[in-house]
């Protein structure tokens, strides 16, 4: 599917994205025409993600989704699974986040992987996530990572410490370390997210490699530094270790999609350090310049006046959203509705008003299915779309003329439908759903007919309240109640 598919819609033109590293807006070209090639920082799978987590994953896959509807791409894009290595606060030092929770509930870290694994791909396929074309775990790709460890350690990137391997910030590399966050290595100073070491030639030289030694005796999860093979014992054993957390990424992003990629998606916390790290160690390794063309970070979802965090303990999950009546379909539109370089504050009333205007943009679209188009006014609204989706992804304008074609377009019916299309791959949470109706509301419902028919006002009145509150919207109309979930 495509705008461009037998020239009806050719309004889509270069592709401006903004790009973290350069700080400004820039037409999109990948290196190879017709496939890009992305990578998406995934979850570290120690808790359910939450509604935070799930805004920067669904900016990825509206980018995905647009390059294939509005440009014809073939995205080879990659999500990966944290499993190991993510220590407390991105620091070098601490606790492994899913070690820690292991210990808590007395089970081994790869059970508490897997878990969080299955919740996080089960929620993605209830939003409508596209699946990625792979979805690699940090575990299995650790000899990936101790064949870049090694590299850097030869070409003098990187130097061994007694606790650790770290990564020398002050060594040449063709993008200087700091360019994408702004920072400047003097400004950089050891605390909340840079572990203290002493012996750190640089306070924001990070670790590649953590020993299983001190504090890191009892990881579990651990591997041998010679061979990569999985290590059983425990203990004391400087021989064995696990990786930090950022040379995880470069990993395996270097091992699927080559030594430089078109596209990186991230949240904006994982700026700094996380992808600067990326930027040092892959161009280090590679000595190409850029390691990624165009960086994209959504930025925050605040959570009465405070970022969405589970450090704060403020965090909104899917089950939350649908414990509250909602489709999750309705988060999908709510958190694509803002443009995704703005903070969203997120709020109640604005989840029931993205359902109240799904619903408005399914009924019209529904509605446009069984009607013969007319020549009109068509063009521009299609237009106006693709303008908005080409720059910088502007959803909110997107949908603005989306409600605008709701009121004017008048096209060949062909062109509508081909519209309707795009816009429903585009978006992903405008799709027909066929409703099922438990038999406990199809009884109310029938019930409520016959009080209607029998002209019992009051009965009618209860009845529509039950309907309501099981979860349904009634509608009166000269056909009689029409009955669809809210």
């Amino acid at each position: 599917m495509t705008l461009r598919e037998e020239n009806r819609y050719p309004h889509c033109m270069a592709l401006r994205l903004y790009n973290t590293l350069t700080k400004r807006e820039e037409d999109f070209t990948p290196r190879d025409a017709k496939r890009v090639t992305m990578y998406t920082c995934g979850p570290t799978v120690y808790s359910r993600p939450h509604v935070g987590n799930y805004a920067s994953f669904l900016m990825a896959d509206l980018l995905r989704r647009w390059l294939e509807a509005g440009h014809d791409c073939d995205v080879v894009h990659v999500k990966n699974i944290t499993d190991v290595g993510h220590l407390l606060h991105d620091s070098d030092h601490g606790d492994d986040k899913i070690q820690k929770e292991a210990e808590r509930e007395k089970l081994h870290p790869l059970e508490i992987a897997k878990r969080y694994t299955d919740q996080y791909r089960d929620d993605e396929c209830i939003l409508g996530f596209l699946e990625p074309k792979f979805r690699p775990r940090a575990s299995e790709y650790v000899p990936q990572m101790l064949v870049m460890v090694k590299e850097l350690l030869t070409k003098g990137h990187a130097y061994e410490l007694p606790d650790a391997i770290y990564f020398d910030v002050t060594s040449r590399i063709p993008t200087p370390y700091g360019t994408l966050s702004g920072n400047t290595l003097e400004s950089v100073k050891a605390g909340a997210r840079v572990g203290v070491n002493k012996g750190k030639r640089h306070p924001a030289d990070f670790a590649l490699w953590k020993k299983c030694i001190g504090d890191n005796a009892r990881h579990v999860l651990r591997w041998d530094f010679a061979t990569g093979n999985v290590v059983q014992s425990s203990g004391d054993d400087a021989s064995a270790g696990f990786p930090g957390w950022h040379i995880e990424c470069s990993a395996m992003s270097r091992a699927l999609l080559g030594d430089q990629i078109d596209i990186h998606t991230g949240g904006e916390d994982n700026i700094f350090p996380h992808h600067e790290c990326e930027i040092a160690q892959s161009e280090a390794v590679s000595g190409k310049k850029p390691f990624v063309q165009v960086w994209l970070h959504r930025r925050r979802i605040n959570l009465e006046g405070e970022k969405m965090s589970k450090s704060l303990g403020n965090v909104l999950t899917l089950p939350d959203i649908v414990a509250k009546g909602y489709d999750p379909m309705d988060l999908r539109y709510y958190l694509l509705s803002v443009h995704y370089r703005t903070n969203l504050k997120f709020s109640w009333k604005g989840m029931e008003d993205a359902r109240k205007a799904r619903r408005k943009v399914m009924e019209w679209m529904e509605r446009e299915a069984g009607k013969e188009g007319k020549e009109g006014k068509g063009g521009e609204v299609v237009k106006d779309f693709c303008a908005a989706m080409d720059s910088d992804l502007n959803t909110p304008a997107a949908l603005a003329a989306v409600f605008d074609a709701m009121k004017n377009l008048q096209a060949p019916r062909e062109h509508t439908a081909t519209f309707i299309d795009v816009v429903r791959h585009t978006f992903g949470c405008f799709d027909k759903i066929e409703e099922v109706i438990s038999s406990h509301v199809q009884a109310l419902i029938q019930e409520r007919q016959q009080a209607r028919d029998a002209k019992n006002f009051a009965e009618s009145d209860r009845l529509r309240k039950a309907i309501e509150e099981a979860g349904y919207e009634v509608r009166d109309g000269k056909e009689g109640q029409v009955v669809k979930k809210k």
